[in-house]
């Protein structure tokens, strides 16, 4: 099988295509998937870095999502077959890689009427959007404001937030493709966070009231901002943040005794990922969430590389998943 390996910490040209062999096998409770597209996550590239928290041992195939076709299953598996088609709500093995081994309970059935390609942008992204949204209790009536909505998490949100009937739902973006795309996914107003005032737009939307739910994609930058469209007694749920905030005043969250709550996806437990999981199944479903994948941003996985380079500076545009095609 082809994958994508890490030899040592450092730019995105340390990235390399290698043949591994042997073979996978899938191990009890394990399944086998022929991988035809893979997501592409930030928090992929901190890693390859050497730049995060916790890092990985190396070599390393990076990657946790993805979809495809089960090709094998290990004993004990009865949840799916070979053929069946699936997308990863995690995996064993790293999704860079033209085949990759899940645990039975992440290989998920992909309905018949979402393609491949689009699997890809499941996973992490929609499991991280569900964990913000459910932090900060949003529901039926609740008024949501995704601050850097065009992405994989933000489209999510956007989706999921209507899903669960929230209403007025704002989101922004900078470019006029990724404001559409909010628009398309649910959003009744998109603004552009480069250009507009933002609080002003996220109050006049909501009668001034501001936004119950903020769901937070670079904390470090829009904290001033969000602190001051927030509703009284809503909640900010920061799924991204890439430095400081320093200088930032709190005293706006205190007069609205509001609060912030930091979301990720790994410290979810198997009971909240399992209720995730069940969500965004039955909202695939019914229609209601399409995800999207940035058809400018569908790399091969040679160019690993260039995905990775990509998907932080956005230079092919922000609406939708950043992927890699197997």
């Amino acid at each position: 099988m082809k994958a994508i390996v890490l030899d040592s910490f450092g730019p995105p040209e340390n990235l390399k295509v290698r043949n591994i062999v042997p073979a996978l096998v899938p191990g009890p409770g394990q399944v086998l998937v022929a991988l035809s597209s893979a997501g592409v996550n930030p928090v992929e590239t901190y890693q390859r870095s050497g730049n995060y928290a916790k890092l990985p041992s190396l070599p390393w195939t990076p990657g946790k999502d993805g979809a495809g076709t089960v090709e094998a299953v290990g004993e004990g598996v009865t949840r799916v077959a070979p053929g069946a088609r699936v997308w990863l709500a995690g995996s064993v093995t790293g999704t860079y890689a033209s085949h990759c081994l899940v645990a039975e309970a992440d290989a998920v059935p992909l309905p018949a009427h979402v393609p491949l390609a689009a699997g890809a942008a499941l996973g992490s992204s929609y499991l991280t959007a569900w964990r913000a949204l459910a932090a900060a209790g949003c529901a039926a009536g609740k008024s949501v404001f995704v601050h850097g909505a065009s992405g994989g998490v933000g489209l999510a949100a956007v989706q999921l937030a209507r899903f669960l009937g929230a209403t007025p739902i704002i989101g922004s973006a900078s470019t006029a493709a990724g404001r559409a795309a909010v628009v398309d996914a649910g959003a009744s107003l998109a603004v552009d966070h480069s250009a507009d005032d933002v609080v002003r737009a996220v109050l006049d939307g909501t009668g001034q009231a501001g936004a119950d739910v903020v769901v937070e994609m670079l904390m470090d930058k829009n904290a001033a901002a969000d602190m001051a469209l927030v509703a009284r007694g809503g909640t900010i749920a920061v799924v991204g943040n890439r430095g400081s905030a320093d200088g930032v005043n709190f005293r706006a969250l205190m007069q609205r005794e509001a609060r912030i709550v930091g979301v990720m996806l790994a410290g979810a437990t198997a009971e909240e990922k399992a209720a995730a999981i069940a969500a965004i199944t039955a909202g695939l479903e019914r229609g209601v969430l399409t995800p999207k994948v940035n058809a400018a941003a569908a790399f091969p996985l040679e160019a690993a590389a260039a995905a990775h380079v990509e998907v932080i500076e956005h230079a092919r545009g922000t609406a939708g998943k950043v992927t890699l095609a197997l």
